[in-house]
């Protein structure tokens, strides 16, 4: 049986963070979807996170589609070399694009805009808008104040335990990869 998962939107840093083993995450991550055949989606950057990620797709012949806004590439960041670029006309646009071409979602680390565009796409779970697949990758324990912070919505009464069951928490991206291609 052919594996269902055919592209994967993966939010990360558009910058490297202060470990290397973010960036040696994004690198096997963008190696193992080419390995596997499945379309890397990302936010088109060229530095930080999302440029290894790329460039490590791309190395590996994989197939890469950025989705940017227009005011980012006017401010130089979007990648050249990619085999798709779509430009939209803003954030939220980028975003609805990327979950409609998306067959799952990936969170590696990252900052203000790798945990919006995680909370948006938990968000359009909890609202049934969509039963895709929510990975997030514990690099070096970078997402366990974030899943904390999950856990206190649910503890506090804001909201239902049930959304705890609408990602998964994975530690390496071997894991990862296991999970999208099984």
């Amino acid at each position: 049986m052919a594996n269902a998962i055919r592209s994967v939107a993966v939010f990360c840093g558009s910058r490297s963070g202060n470990s290397p083993l973010y960036a040696e995450a994004a690198a096997a991550m963008g190696q193992g979807l080419a390995q596997a055949g499945i379309t890397l989606v990302y936010g088109a950057g060229q530095n930080g996170l999302m440029g290894v990620l790329a460039n490590a797709a791309l190395a590996a012949g994989g197939r890469v589609e950025g989705v940017i806004p227009e005011f980012l590439v006017k401010w130089e960041v979007a990648h050249k070399g990619l085999d798709a670029l779509e430009v939209t006309d803003g954030m939220h646009s980028r975003k609805r694009r990327m979950f409609e071409i998306a067959d799952a979602f990936v969170t590696l680390p990252g900052g203000i805009g790798t945990l919006d565009e995680t909370i948006e796409i938990l968000s359009w779970r909890q609202l049934k808008l969509h039963a895709k697949p929510i990975l997030i990758c514990d690099v070096a324990g970078f997402a366990q104040p974030f899943v904390s912070g999950l856990r206190a919505t649910v503890a506090q009464g804001f909201a239902s335990p049930e959304i705890l069951d609408y990602f998964e928490v994975l530690e390496s991206i071997s894991a990862v990869m296991a999970r999208l291609t099984r």
